[in-house]
């Protein structure tokens, strides 16, 4: 797919989008001002935590020179509109995840998460370290965007349900909120999965139009107050072990930023995703000790469901690898994560063990 034909068949051919609502970035008294398009409501835990972040490093390392403008999802155009809303010029960046662009080309789906895929760890060492950034940058060139990695959410849970999962046979029938590689499989094993924008959970479960849904982590999911709509939280989770989120700029816009300037968003960036990683860990056991006081019911997944998650992530993780580069993207993650855990398992691993097991005695 090149970026003509794209532009071709994007959904701002038509209304998602009016071109005047989204002008040009600004240039003003020696200051560049870009509109950054987010794919969650203004305060949402983690995810807009990261986008804030980002933002507000870059506006301070540029001292004046670049100053980026953030606009949450439905400001300007709904959650996952963002990518056709820079892909075609009429919005400067966007922050999001890049799952939630699978249908582009499935090889976004890696530069969040698949399922039983790279925990966040093992996606910053692929990314900086074996090959993912220059894989994110080419699948980024076919849309014209140049996009780096910008927060990460870290382990995400099972999710919230409505009732107890006590076998793979509960899952027949679920209707659940998953977006993502995650989804398709959740959806092999016989579930009805939806793949809602975060602002909209809520009210989903509250209405009843879904059993369950799956967000980020205890942290955030506290903040959305899933809480108050589910009783049973999953906290094992198949889908999402590491889920990293992504800024991306529309190629022309960064391209025309001076050198100074492209090395500070970069730098940003990556100094966003580690500190969103860190925050995400953090964060949640702390969470997690609330909604159990609240009364949560904090269970886990039997054997038999995590076997019918496994099977039904190899096939949907499977169904894409007639494309090229999503085959070569997906060899890459899947090279990077065995190296990482050969010294992993026996060095990390066995502290950990050791490290509990004297703390106990």
């Amino acid at each position: 797919m090149d970026r003509r034909s794209f532009l071709k068949n994007s959904a701002l051919g038509g209304t998602a989008v009016a071109a005047s609502a989204l002008a040009a970035p600004v240039v003003a008294q020696g200051t560049r001002t870009l509109r950054c398009v987010t794919s969650v409501p203004e305060g949402f835990a983690i995810f807009d935590d990261a986008a804030q972040h980002f933002i507000d490093r870059v506006n301070l390392m540029a001292d004046g020179a670049l100053v980026i403008e953030k606009y949450p999802a439905g400001s300007l155009v709904g959650a996952f509109e963002v990518f056709d809303a820079v892909t075609a010029g009429q919005a400067d960046v966007y922050h999001s995840a890049e799952y939630y662009f699978g249908g582009q080309h499935p090889g976004y789906y890696y530069f969040t998460a698949v399922p039983f895929g790279a925990t966040g760890q093992e996606m910053v060492n692929w990314y900086e370290h074996d090959g993912g950034k220059e894989l994110h940058d080419e699948l980024g060139q076919i849309f014209g965007l140049k996009t780096f990695l910008c927060g990460n959410t870290a382990m995400q849970p099972g999710g919230w349900f409505n009732k107890e999962i006590n076998s793979a046979e509960d899952l027949q029938g679920l209707k659940f909120r998953m977006p993502g590689l995650g989804g398709r499989a959740l959806g092999l094993t016989g579930a009805s999965v939806q793949s809602l924008p975060g602002g909209e959970i809520y009210q989903a479960l509250e209405q009843g139009a879904i059993d369950g849904a799956e967000w980020i982590g205890p942290f955030a999911d506290e903040r959305l107050g899933l809480q108050e709509v589910c009783d049973f939280y999953y906290t094992g989770g198949f889908h999402e072990p590491g889920s990293a989120l992504a800024c991306a700029f529309n190629r022309e816009v960064f391209e025309s930023l001076s050198p100074a300037l492209q090395s500070i968003c970069e730098t940003a960036a990556a100094e966003t995703h580690q500190w969103s990683l860190a925050q995400s860990y953090s964060s949640n056991a702390a969470a997690l000790e609330r909604l159990k006081a609240g009364g949560t019911k904090i269970m886990q997944f039997p054997d038999d469901v995590w076997d019918a998650f496994g099977k039904a992530s190899s096939e949907a993780l499977d169904e894409h690898m007639g494309d090229e580069l999503y085959a070569r993207i997906r060899a890459s993650q899947e090279a990077s994560i065995a190296k990482s855990a050969a010294w992993i398992s026996v060095a990390d691993d066995v502290y950990r063990q050791q490290r509990d097991r004297v703390n106990a005695g």
